[in-house]
């Protein structure tokens, strides 16, 4: 389910798989926010090394969990294989930030969907740019934030196995696990199925 509002936050959040692991392990455990917050900054379950930004992330990973609306999503993120989990995790950040759901359906989705697999960072700057023009709030986000969101995205990419490398010039040729496509179903969101290389 698409989110109602962009959120510039993915800049300090980002894709954080281990940190997300860690949330959905307190979440299976019937952690509230505050309690997981809480257990992650006290035992440094992140292994940070500093402080400074262990809230903040563990607060963003309970919350795009938990936007997902599905305790069979947040268990793929807990327990799965990796490379299920990883899926599972961009599905929850999906529903968390409108900026990745529309990045991925619109952009990426449209790839699959064409066959047209070929990707360069080109790719990412039209969709900020056009992204700047469609929304408001958007269009008052600095060049360094819009920056900082395109570095994100790309990242992300690598992260979850769509690209090999920052520098990949090709898009994977991803597949849809039939246990992140059964949460998908259950939420109605079929939407999204493209960005998974999924075509129904």
């Amino acid at each position: 389910m698409k989110p109602v509002k962009y959120r510039g936050a993915l800049t300090r959040e980002q894709f954080m798989f281990y940190e997300t692991r860690i949330v959905a392990k307190k979440i299976m455990e019937n952690k509230s926010e505050e309690e997981t917050v809480k257990e992650i900054f006290d035992d440094n379950l992140f292994q940070f090394p500093t402080e400074r930004n262990i809230k903040s992330i563990a607060t963003g990973c309970y919350r795009r969990l938990k936007s997902a609306n599905n305790m069979n999503l947040v268990a793929l993120v807990a327990d799965a294989s990796s490379d299920i989990g990883k899926q599972a995790a961009l599905y929850a950040l999906m529903c968390y930030n409108a900026v990745v759901y529309d990045f991925m359906v619109e952009v990426i989705g449209e790839k699959y969907r064409t066959q047209d697999l070929v990707f360069d960072k080109s790719c990412i700057t039209r969709f900020c740019s056009e992204l700047r023009n469609k929304d408001e709030k958007a269009s008052e986000w600095s060049d360094s934030t819009m920056y900082k969101i395109r570095q994100v995205l790309l990242k992300t990419l690598v992260d979850t196995g769509y690209l090999d490398s920052t520098s990949s010039t090709e898009l994977n040729p991803v597949y849809l696990y039939e246990e992140v496509l059964e949460c998908i179903n259950d939420n109605g969101d079929q939407e999204v199925y493209p960005a998974f290389n999924h075509l129904g």
